[in-house]
């Protein structure tokens, strides 16, 4: 990124790495991550402030796919997009977060802030300064998420960025993304084998990544596709749609062996869930 000097560019990092205070709203694996983007919304719109003029657009979070996560391991999330100032840009900041208001305790309900500072390109174009810029969340669920599964859903991308005179610019809506908990599906076809027309009772359950407890819990009530394969070929047809039973999740359901084949059940997901789907089970007919 283009310095103007040196001690321009330092007061600027050193305002946005200040930026921590203590803040109710903290889901973040960040401590200061909720509270840094509310002090940074609340200081560049301070009147007596000079506001800088930079604009952000085309962000993308997750190459645009849904974060989904399970209750163990790390999940690096790529954020990338540009951002544009006419006299040019000191440094950037990023963060996802969820609520209504970025600058309100009280509407907060979740921060992440990225692994490090956005590295940025900068391309001199016409009435300014032109800027691609990518950084990585690496989100841990044990650690950031342990006190909820409520976070679930949508998160919006929250931009900030300082000029070369230490003037604040921020967006707090730039990108929306869906942070999903994980889901499981199994499915088992039986009796194996079978003869043509008795019936085949396919049984399994489907759940979904526990946040809290660190465990899988049974989704209920949730519509699941029975789906057929028949030996030979590539395709899965929807048998019919059942649901999850309304206390563990399990599901059960019959139907007349026709042919040898693979049973397995397919769930779609939710706004707050991702999708399943059980590998499929052989049955033998006779």
């Amino acid at each position: 990124m283009r310095i103007r000097t040196a001690a321009t560019v330092l007061s600027g990092a050193v305002v946005l790495s200040g930026l921590v205070l203590p803040g109710a709203a903290q889901a973040a694996e960040h401590p200061g991550a909720a509270t840094d983007l509310r002090v940074l919304a609340s200081q560049s719109v301070r009147p007596q402030d000079a506001l800088g003029g930079t604009t952000f657009k085309n962000g993308v979070v997750n190459k645009g796919k849904d974060i989904v996560l399970g209750v163990t391991g790390k999940k690096a999330v790529p954020v990338t997009f540009t951002a544009f100032d006419e006299e040019g840009v000191a440094i950037t900041q990023a963060f996802l977060w969820q609520g209504t208001d970025s600058s309100s305790t009280d509407t907060i309900t979740g921060g992440l802030e990225s692994d490090d500072y956005p590295t940025c390109t900068e391309t001199p174009v016409q009435n300014g300064y032109s800027y691609s810029c990518k950084t990585v969340f690496t989100i841990d669920p044990a650690v950031a998420f342990k006190d909820g599964n409520g976070t679930a859903g949508t998160w919006k991308l929250f931009l900030g960025a300082y000029d070369l005179y230490a003037n604040a610019s921020y967006d707090d809506d730039v990108v929306r993304t869906k942070i999903k908990r994980a889901a499981k599906l199994t499915a088992n076809a039986s009796p194996e084998p079978v003869k043509k027309g008795r019936t085949i009772t396919v049984t399994g359950k489907l759940s979904r990544a526990n946040w809290t407890t660190g465990k899988y819990s049974g989704y209920t009530s949730q519509p699941v596709k029975l789906q057929f394969r028949k030996k030979g070929s590539n395709t899965y047809t929807t048998l019919k749609t059942v649901k999850t039973g309304s206390n563990t999740g399990a599901l059960s359901t019959t139907t007349k062996a026709g042919s040898d084949g693979f049973y397995r059940f397919v769930f779609a997901g939710t706004t707050t869930t991702g999708s399943a789907t059980a590998p499929g089970d052989f049955v033998d007919v006779r």
